[in-house]
């Protein structure tokens, strides 16, 4: 979930032309503290809830529900009309998580059978 999470917190900062230190400042954590959320290394962000949707503009179960673009905002061109490029970022980089979660499953899995 942290990985999830942290990749919609790195989208909605990105859409929103925000740095990590200015989303930091907002919630009154250390950048460092703030990237670590973003990478999927810790689980503070639910401490901080609340105030990230206030940040963003957007409910808790926004940031929580599994999207199939992980949370991606696409924008619209025209009424009607999805930026192609955006969605397709979104579903690579949905794929690229997938295969590293997986990688590390199977991994896990090697080292219970040698065990």
């Amino acid at each position: 979930m942290n990985i999830i999470v942290g990749n919609k917190l790195k989208t909605l900062r990105k859409n929103k032309d925000m740095s990590q230190e200015e989303v930091a400042d907002f919630l009154d954590i250390s950048q460092s503290a703030y990237a670590r959320m973003e990478s999927g290394e810790s689980h503070s962000w639910a401490n901080h809830i609340l105030k990230i949707c206030a940040i963003f503009d957007i409910i808790p179960e926004d940031l929580l529900k599994i999207d199939t673009i992980q949370g991606k905002v696409i924008r619209k061109e025209k009424a009607g009309e999805v930026n192609v490029s955006q969605l397709s970022e979104g579903i690579i980089e949905q794929y690229a998580e997938r295969i590293k979660e997986l990688k590390k499953t199977i991994k896990d899995l090697k080292k219970e059978l040698k065990v």
